[in-house]
């Protein structure tokens, strides 16, 4: 302990960086792992949606044999449809509602009104998420051809997850500056 209180007096701005850089990927590993969890039993709950397709745009696309429609949001019939992509949603926004209040007031240690913050993080977490699944839907398609639906679950949250780290580190940089907390 007395050398990491002897680094930060001597270089508190790269202190501060690892601090939350390490907590930020801490807490946004465990929650990536809740996401997994989720994601992995709630389709089977959405069934009741029927096995029909929601996305857009639809493009056809066929990569190692496997012909899906590719989609910035949403999934073909073959890979989940609509229940596959209300179960993303719900445990992808379930992750970010119970990540946002731990970013900003243990992480980033931010006691300021939430409400731009919301606005912000709504925004990039709006973005972040026609990237990821747009990437995903490719991944879902060729990956469930060769593996099992929990192995490319893995590949889900790793991917919605590793790309959501990086972006949303710098986001919560931005948006969750160090404020004393206010009585």
């Amino acid at each position: 302990m007395k050398f990491w209180n002897d680094f930060a007096e001597k270089h508190p701005a790269v202190a501060k960086w690892v601090r939350e850089g390490g907590l930020f990927v801490v807490v946004s590993n465990l929650i990536t792992v809740f996401k997994y969890l989720l994601l992995t039993f709630l389709p089977a709950a959405f069934a009741f949606l029927g096995n029909r397709s929601f996305g857009w745009p639809g493009i056809p696309l066929t990569i190692a044999g496997e012909t899906f429609e590719w989609n910035i949001l949403g999934y073909d019939q073959a890979h989940g449809g609509l229940a596959y992509f209300t179960a993303y949603m719900i445990a992808m926004v379930i992750g970010e509602c119970i990540n946002f209040p731990i970013q900003k007031l243990f992480v980033f240690r931010n006691h300021d009104k939430p409400g731009k913050q919301i606005a912000w993080y709504l925004l990039a977490f709006i973005v972040i998420t026609c990237i990821v699944n747009s990437i995903n839907c490719i991944w879902v398609a060729v990956a469930g051809k060769f593996v099992p639906a929990f192995v490319y679950n893995i590949g889900t949250t790793v991917l919605n997850g590793g790309v959501s780290m990086v972006v949303f580190f710098f986001v919560n940089k931005i948006i969750f500056p160090e404020t004393e907390k206010k009585d």
